[in-house]
């Protein structure tokens, strides 16, 4: 409804861009005075491919992090596999080195993930001209849903689980719920099963 007179809050407002401001700023592309007024404090958070040397630590939290929810050992990063992250550009940032080593941790086998766990593409990309490091892309997926499936499920990571649950609901149930032949069925390890099993809440 609204108020006909001004109400003092006392509040504090946090608020995070990737886009350079002052640079919208001068441009004209951003409000000067809701500038000022939000930028107080600024602290700088550098992109996770501008600190690569802090992978390795981040890496093994999330290992052991997915390892104690699903009630597993944490498997180990090879050092080729670790020279592939730390080659890789990380467009998502730190949400998606979680993510790639959450499949990783599914797909692995004998508790040690290798390069082709991570499914990240082999052709080198250069992330900026003034890093001539090379840097990795993903691999590019054949097909993708459409929109109006996404939009009916939610989200894109609802969606895929969904299909993911389906599909193993449908093996589980032509192997008689026997795990074991399930897993053999979609090529997968016993471990790796079992862990989609927990992740998706399927008894």
């Amino acid at each position: 409804m609204g108020e006909g007179s001004e109400l003092n809050v006392d509040v504090r407002i946090l608020s995070a861009t990737h886009r350079d401001l002052e640079q919208d700023l001068s441009d004209g592309r951003f409000r000067q005075d809701l500038y000022y007024r939000i930028n107080v404090i600024e602290i700088a958070v550098p992109a996770l491919r501008d600190h690569p040397q802090d992978i390795p630590a981040l890496a093994d939290y999330f290992l052991k992090r997915l390892g104690e929810e699903s009630g597993m050992e944490a498997p180990l990063l090879s050092p080729a596999a670790l020279a592939t992250l730390e080659h890789y550009s990380f467009p998502g940032n730190v949400r998606e080195l979680e993510n790639i080593l959450e499949r990783a941790f599914t797909l692995c086998e004998h508790q040690r993930i290798e390069p082709r766990d991570l499914r990240l593409s082999a052709e080198p990309t250069p992330i900026n001209p003034g890093n001539p490091q090379p840097r990795h892309t993903p691999a590019p997926h054949d097909s993708l849903p459409s929109e109006a499936d996404i939009l009916a499920a939610g989200n894109l990571e609802k969606y895929l689980e969904d299909i993911e649950r389906a599909v193993l609901e449908r093996t589980l149930l032509a192997a008689r719920w026997n795990k074991s032949l399930a897993a053999q069925r979609l090529g997968l390890s016993f471990r790796q099963i079992r862990y989609k099993l927990k992740k998706l809440g399927i008894e």
